[in-house]
Parts: structure tokens; C-alpha cells; sequence
């Protein structure tokens, strides 16, 4: 919590800035100050929410959690950690890297797009039930063409070959031809469930793609495998669909 005690160097820790080690060595500098004046120690006791913290002259703000939009690659798995494949927390750079961090929300192994990754808990609990209804957009490639009956099929629920029932879901044609591009979102995350809904109605998904979680679309500019801080207007963007 911001007006939690806790240690100079688990601060710095904690927000990505500084390691333990280099904590101390700054403060062995006179680089870092306390309200202004010059830290006492490494191990000195701060209040995140009271205190005001610099390096180098410039003040450093509290993040209680992070929010990272990471552009997965195909190729990665959507998981903490895994014995033969390379995980989305593989792609944070140390400076964006946190203890703690996981997906909020999984896409498969070779579906590529965005993954929110955070540390925070009840937020990604939040976001994910079904109760909350976040909408998640995609877009897919398809071996063939779609049209009215299947957008019709979609926004009614479909049930699948499992005898699962799908809750409605969008269906938009963006570009046609052999192979079309479509548009599909859900407010649910079944397992494979894309490749399944276009499967019932005859179609094979040739590539996926998710842009966009809740009203946050995927930062164009990202490039794949790469991932960046969400800005708190953006996490305000997600978390404006759970409240």
C-alpha cells in the first residue's frame, strides 16, 4: 500500500528502477534523497505515500502495481513459466520486469497479439469473470468466406461440437476474397474457442490475432515480442468495464 513502511531499496526494487546493490551504491553517491535531504542508509524506512523520494534530482513516483501491454509472437505461450517453449514474461525487458508478474488472460501458443501482463491480483480476477463481460476483439484469417448466416449464428450463441454453449459474439467481415479477414469478440474465453465456433460452421482459422481488451486496442507501433508500461489512462481503459 502507498502509506506502507518499507525499506529505501525495496522502493527502488519494487518500481524496476533500482537493484538492491545499486540502491546502496547510490545512496553511498548522495544521490538519492528523502524530503529533500540525502538518504541515510539503504535499509532507511520511507513511506511510499507520504515520503518524497528523488534520484538524481528527479522525484520518483509510487506504482503500487504495473500494467504491461506486451504484442506476443506466435511461438509463446501464455504462462508463467514452461519447460519447452519460451513464456510471455520471457519477453519483458528487466527494466519493466517485476516479481510477481503473470497474464491476465492466456491466448494460445500460436495466436499472437495482446497480452495484459500485471501483478495485480484482483484486477486480472476482476477482468476475467464472466460476470464482468470485457470484451476482447480479434481478428482472424479464414480459409474461406463468411457472411449473414454465420454472423447471425455468432451473435446468437452457438452451441459446439462439445456440446458447450457459447454466449453471443460478434462477427464482422473486414476484407474478402479466398482468404478473408474478420473481426470477433468475445465476452467469454473458452478453450480454443475461436477455431471451435469457426469449425462448427465449416471454416479452419489460418491465423489469429488479438487487438484489443476492453477499450484498450493494441498499441500499433509495437512491434511482436515487444511489450510497454500501460499509461493510467489506458489501465483506466480496462478497468472502466469491471467497476
Amino acid at each position: 500500500m502507498p502509506d506502507a513502511v518499507m525499506r529505501l531499496d525495496k522502493f527502488f526494487s519494487s518500481q524496476s528502477i533500482l537493484s538492491r546493490k545499486e540502491t546502496a551504491k547510490c545512496v553511498r553517491q548522495g544521490r538519492i534523497t528523502v524530503n529533500g535531504e540525502p538518504a541515510r542508509a539503504c535499509d532507511q524506512k520511507i513511506s511510499p505515500g507520504r515520503d518524497r523520494i528523488a534520484l538524481d534530482g528527479q522525484e520518483v513516483g509510487f506504482k503500487q502495481h504495473v500494467y504491461l501491454m506486451l504484442n506476443k509472437p506466435a511461438g509463446v505461450v501464455s504462462a508463467t513459466e514452461d519447460s519447452r517453449y519460451p513464456t510471455v514474461l520471457d519477453l519483458v525487458p528487466p527494466e519493466l520486469y517485476r516479481k510477481g508478474l503473470f497474464p491476465a488472460g492466456r491466448l494460445d501458443k500460436d495466436t499472437e497479439g495482446f497480452v495484459l501482463l500485471t501483478d495485480d491480483g484482483e484486477f486480472a480476477h476482476a477482468m476475467l469473470s464472466p460476470r464482468h463481460h470485457v470484451p476482447k476483439v480479434y481478428e482472424a484469417v479464414l480459409d474461406g468466406p463468411v457472411g449473414p448466416r454465420e454472423q447471425e449464428l455468432f451473435a446468437a450463441g452457438m452451441t459446439l461440437a462439445s456440446g458447450e454453449v457459447c454466449a453471443p459474439a460478434g462477427l464482422r467481415v473486414l476484407s474478402g476474397g479466398e482468404h478473408p479477414l474478420v473481426e470477433v469478440t468475445l465476452v467469454e474465453g473458452k478453450y480454443h474457442q475461436i477455431k471451435r465456433m469457426f469449425g462448427a460452421v465449416g471454416r479452419r482459422v489460418e491465423a489469429l490475432k488479438r487487438v484489443k481488451i476492453g477499450g484498450l486496442i493494441l498499441d500499433k507501433t509495437l512491434q511482436k515480442g515487444d511489450c510497454r508500461a500501460l499509461s493510467p489512462q489506458e489501465v483506466e481503459a480496462v478497468i472502466s468495464r469491471i467497476l
